[in-house]
């Protein structure tokens, strides 16, 4: 729960940096650049709807890849994917670093793709960390539950994801207000330390 709720904050954080940069499209939030790219068609504003529907087919493709790392790595294996996601993250970093943040953000989005396979289980996203409108839904099940005699407090870990990805999201913004695109370094070091913190983790327990 601590590392789903960590990157969902990281997830907020990158995607704040993301859309500051970007002028008001997402990093990792694909409904709202696939109504950007509607808005776009319907008003003929073909430039913002391709750069919508670039960022979509960039985050698919970075899915793809944190899927293929889970699966060959080893689903249980979730230092693999952070380290890719580390890696992606630091291409970004650089890029935008060296005045390239357009070519930054390409590597921004694949690693918000890669980073929805951490969870991966049996080849489906066991943890949406990306995205709130779907744990939003299963936090107001729980809670209708709970109201109908159900578990009481399994709404709780939903609300800590949405509240980890929101918070992130304001340090992101203030953040990029006082460094502009170099925020992103923050963000790297943490998925890289998240990436040892766990292959250390998953030694130990591969040697109980």
């Amino acid at each position: 729960m601590l590392l789903a709720a960590t990157l969902s904050a990281l997830a907020g954080y990158v995607d704040a940096v993301g859309f500051m940069t970007l002028g008001g499209f997402f990093v990792s939030f694909m409904s709202g650049n696939s109504t950007r790219l509607g808005v776009g068609l319907a008003t003929g504003r073909w430039d913002e709807a391709a750069g919508a529907a670039g960022l979509i087919v960039l985050f698919v493709v970075g899915v793809v890849i944190g899927g293929t790392v889970a699966r060959r790595a080893g689903e249980e294996r979730r230092s693999h994917v952070l380290a890719a996601e580390a890696l992606l993250l630091l291409i970004a970093a650089t890029l935008c670093t060296l005045g390239q943040p357009v070519a930054g953000m390409v590597a921004v989005v694949l690693a918000m793709g890669v980073e929805n396979a951490v969870f991966q289980k049996q080849g489906d996203v066991g943890v949406g960390l990306t995205y709130m409108t779907g744990t939003l839904v299963r936090m107001g099940q729980r809670i209708a539950t709970a109201l109908h005699g159900g578990a009481r407090w399994d709404w709780v870990p939903f609300l800590v994801l949405w509240l980890g990805l929101s918070a992130g999201g304001a340090l992101g913004a203030a953040s990029f207000l006082k460094f502009g695109v170099l925020a992103l370094w923050p963000a790297f070091a943490l998925v890289a330390g998240l990436a040892g913190l766990v292959a250390v983790a998953e030694a130990r327990a591969a040697r109980r």
